[in-house]
């Protein structure tokens, strides 16, 4: 993976997107620090499968969002509520 400072980024962004494409993902850095990385397409799709389901996804899902045991509805006694003076 090599290293491309922004400038040099995009003077040769055509050069970045062809090694990127020959020789994966490679990083973008802005004054020395990391910034973000470009990586080929097929690498990204495999990222997003890999990634589980998004937050909107759980959202919408019909199915519970976490496994975690809940008592059942109904089963619970409560203690009359203290009269009031």
């Amino acid at each position: 993976m090599r290293r491309w400072a922004v400038q040099d980024a995009k003077a040769r962004f055509s050069g970045l997107l062809a090694v990127t494409a020959k020789e994966g993902p490679q990083i973008v850095t802005k004054r020395g620090i990391d910034t973000a990385v470009l990586v080929p397409v097929k690498e990204w799709e495999r990222l997003q499968s890999v990634g589980g389901r998004s937050f909107k996804g759980m959202r919408l899902a019909n199915a519970p969002r976490f496994d975690i045991a809940l008592p059942r509805r109904g089963q619970l006694r409560r203690r009359a509520p203290k009269p009031l003076r």
